[in-house]
């Protein structure tokens, strides 16, 4: 199973200006189209735009809630020791070169020659039904992020705290 490390950079406000760009949608696009080459170039997989609740001091004592628009990338993360294949993450320069992360261990016992090696155990983290000794990759986060499609709901952001509040109450319904 491959590992990954993710990237979370704030979605452009204002468009930019180049030649042949003349409306508003055109120079925001821009800004959006730069914003991915610039990370693509350093390495970075985009993955999908998300809106998300900040809060915020608002006077002396008083909080509000900023709904950001972020961008989401994410690059594989180099295995010491493991043959990568035709999916190996591309080798970039020493200041945005992927971190590395140790090959996990397990005892093997002997094998002929001329039998393949047998893979180390590797197991998601908390996973409760993972065997004694395996090493835990890459992370409940990363694992639900990873089984995520990255398909957006196209509904209007009026309603929302009702719709999730409804969400909330069913699931926990449904829990019981």
């Amino acid at each position: 199973m491959q590992a990954f490390e993710y990237k979370v950079v704030p979605a452009p406000h204002k468009g930019t200006k180049a030649k042949g760009v003349k409306t508003p949608e055109q120079r925001f696009a821009n800004s959006i189209e730069m914003t991915l080459n610039e990370l693509a170039a350093q390495g970075w997989e985009y993955q999908r735009a998300e809106l998300l609740p900040s809060d915020e001091r608002a006077g002396l004592t008083g909080s509000t809630t900023n709904w950001r628009n972020v961008l989401v990338f994410r690059r594989a993360l180099v295995v010491e020791g493991a043959h990568t294949g035709a999916s190996a993450a591309p080798s970039l320069a020493a200041e945005t070169a992927p971190q590395t992360v140790p090959a996990p261990v397990a005892p093997v016992a002997p094998t002929p020659a001329s039998a393949p090696a047998a893979p180390p155990l590797t197991a998601t983290a908390g996973d409760p039904q993972a065997p004694a000794g395996a090493a835990p990759i890459p992370g409940a986060g990363a694992a639900k992020m990873q089984a995520d499609d990255g398909v957006e709901e196209l509904s209007p952001v009026a309603g929302m705290t009702a719709a999730l509040k409804a969400r909330a109450m069913i699931r926990s319904s449904s829990e019981d």
